[in-house]
């Protein structure tokens, strides 16, 4: 098994972003859903999760509200805003872009 990254600072925001904007899901299954869509290289700490969860729900890029899990325990739910869907549009745009030149410079002979 490899380690597991470092995510750069900002990434963890993005990431959860594009994870809640397929469907609105409590921070544990996100934090699942990223550990097996990354498979396993990239696993958040909830010390991590939760405060990053609260900052994009004070940003207005996401909202939560209250719900019965599917192990019917009482959970909170975040889902995307339409502001945090045009956040997530354009800074996407921007971490392909930042990609691409890191790429290119990578690449150099």
């Amino acid at each position: 098994m490899e380690p597991r990254l470092e995510l750069p600072q900002g990434t963890l925001d993005l990431l959860i972003l594009k994870v809640v904007a397929l469907q609105a899901l409590h921070g544990w299954a996100i934090s699942e859903r990223l550990q097996q869509v990354s498979r396993d290289a990239i696993q958040v700490q909830q010390g991590s999760l939760y405060p990053a969860l609260h900052r994009l729900e004070r940003k207005g890029w996401l909202k939560a509200k209250w719900a019965i899990s599917e192990n019917n325990r009482r959970a909170k739910y975040y889902e995307l805003t339409s502001r945090g869907r045009a956040h997530l549009a354009a800074e996407t745009v921007e971490w392909r872009k930042l990609t691409e030149a890191v790429d290119h410079v990578l690449g150099m002979a």
